[in-house]
């Protein structure tokens, strides 16, 4: 029964996700190399898995919406746009480390869930509350920024935040 949840937990956040994505609210390239550091760091380090799945799914986010607005600005339409994007993403990344043993292991989890899937799903939570975040404070300002990279800063601040509050709740 377990390892049928988990996999439909895990689906039922990406879908979640879907849903209230902005329409193609993508993150500039800089958030995304930014974000991607966040991780190597974290693996250097030794740093909870938890924590690492947050800098995954923050970068895992981006990676999305990156590419479905050069999809959008491309011109590229088709069914389930959305979902092909995002799922793929996930499941390229997810699928090979359950293959290799990083993910799924029994004493690796908290309330019956992989703290790196954990960590993914509260990361790419924080990412799109960034993005909505980012969205109402330049509709606020007249379509313009507060300061400027207002659009990188946000995010890794958002995922710097989801760390710490998770680093001082398992401590």
């Amino acid at each position: 029964m377990r390892k049928i949840f988990i996999p439909l937990f895990f689906l039922f956040s990406i879908v979640f996700f879907l849903k209230v994505a902005p329409q193609a609210n993508a993150v500039c390239p800089v958030c995304t190399v930014a974000v991607g550091a966040g991780i190597g760091l974290a693996e250097c380090f030794g740093i909870n898995d938890i924590i690492t799945g947050v800098w995954v799914g923050g970068f895992l986010m981006s990676l999305s919406l990156w590419t479905l607005s050069w999809l959008e600005e491309k011109k590229i339409n088709f069914r389930g746009k959305k979902i092909v994007v995002v799922s793929g993403f996930y499941l390229l990344t997810l699928l090979p480390l359950y293959f290799v043993g990083i993910l799924g292991k029994p004493f690796n989890k908290v309330c019956g869930i992989d703290k790196l899937i954990l960590g993914v799903i509260i990361g790419s939570g924080a990412f799109l509350l960034a993005g909505f975040f980012n969205y109402y404070l330049k509709k606020k300002n007249n379509g313009k920024a507060y300061f400027p990279f207002q659009k990188v800063i946000l995010p890794v601040i958002f995922l710097l935040i989801s760390n710490l509050i998770i680093y001082f709740l398992i401590k």
